[in-house]
């Protein structure tokens, strides 16, 4: 398939926003990647113009749930090139995600030859202030008007683009996280490992109540024994417990996070003792008491590596470190960072020039 380039004019750009004064998911660049499935193939792959949709009342996504997407980064880095970051890792998971949520794959090559494509068109969205990005968000969503549970036999997918800054308020520096029994985002057998909508519907509730107490982030347990560690809402969490760093291990409820496998790369790469293995909060907590609790930090696309400062639990609060950043929390970021800004010598061929 041939992407069709329909280019806005000149008088219909946006003007660029103020690089250090971003925030998060506020501002959309010129244009946008969309193809349509119908008639079992992918058609019409075309670079517009960022706009409304039209779509019927009845679409399936707006019903029963069809809707998956990614989140993938473009860096500015040495040399004023242009990096992306494990690209095609991140379109591989998002066709597990449409697998699991009984969606069309896509073709790797063509998507990301038509991001890298828009990238190209959009490349003055390409911040360039230190720890600023350029968010890509692929996503795909059910079309068909039709009201019956069952997969759609229409689709959209488009991809759109918004410059970014630190994913949470506090930047790289330490985050309080609400440990949550009350209520749970999912089960194994169910589709937490796959990056649909309704994964992350069911969560606000929990967050709002977490940031409501002065709390950035929740901390997810286990769904049945109310004990196990999964994830944070907006990442994998590793902690560093002894000579060992753990992170709990993926069994179909934990998103597999591109950044949660870099971290365990490197950090093998280094020589550290890494283990993937359950863990429960009263085991964090034990260790904390007892001086073996080092580090506690997340990871994820948006905000890279985020320390933990605190967990807060069943009314009871658990210090990390002083509520400072810990030393292999900061190398990691600085080395992930490097790396993707090609400050760094790439081993693993995770980056991507355009």
């Amino acid at each position: 398939m041939k992407i069709t380039i329909e280019k806005a004019d000149r008088s219909e750009l946006k003007a660029k926003p103020d690089e250090n004064n971003l925030g998060f998911g506020s501002y959309f660049s010129d244009h946008m990647f969309v193809m349509d499935y119908a008639d079992g193939v992918w058609q019409n792959g075309v670079i517009k113009k960022y706009g409304d949709f039209s779509i019927d009342p009845a679409a399936m996504a707006l019903h029963y749930g069809q809707a998956i997407f990614e989140g993938l980064k473009a860096y500015r880095g040495k040399d004023n090139q242009i990096h992306l970051f494990r690209p095609k890792d991140n379109l591989a998971r998002f066709n597990r995600s449409a697998r699991r949520m009984c969606m069309p794959e896509v073709d790797i090559d063509l998507v990301y030859g038509g991001i890298k494509k828009l990238l190209e068109i959009d490349q003055e969205w390409v911040p360039s202030a230190l720890g600023a990005t350029l968010y890509i968000r692929p996503t795909m969503i059910a079309t068909e008007a039709a009201l019956g549970v069952r997969p759609s036999k229409r689709y959209i997918f488009f991809t759109i683009l918004s410059p970014v800054g630190a994913y949470y308020p506090e930047g790289f520096n330490p985050v309080k996280i609400f440990v949550t029994d009350k209520y749970v985002r999912a089960v194994r057998g169910g589709v937490g490992e796959a990056k649909t909508a309704g994964n992350y519907a069911a969560s606000i509730m929990a967050a709002i109540e977490a940031q409501e107490q002065g709390f950035t982030q929740v901390l997810w347990l286990d769904a049945c024994d109310r004990q196990s560690i999964e994830e944070v809402g907006t990442m994998n969490i590793f902690f560093v417990i002894g000579d060992e760093l753990i992170t709990p291990p993926l069994q179909g409820s934990i998103l597999p996070g591109i950044t949660r496998e870099s971290v365990l790369t490197l950090t093998r790469d280094w020589g550290l003792k890494v283990v993937e293995r359950p863990i429960t909060i009263d085991e964090v907590f034990a260790a904390n008491e007892q001086g073996q609790l080092k580090e506690v930090f997340g990871s994820g696309t948006a905000a890279i590596i985020s320390p933990v400062g605190s967990l807060y639990y069943k009314g009871q609060e658990c210090r990390i470190n002083g509520s400072k950043t810990g030393e292999l929390s900061q190398r990691l970021f600085d080395d992930l960072q490097a790396i993707q800004y090609g400050y760094k010598e790439d081993h693993h061929g995770w980056v991507e020039t355009i």
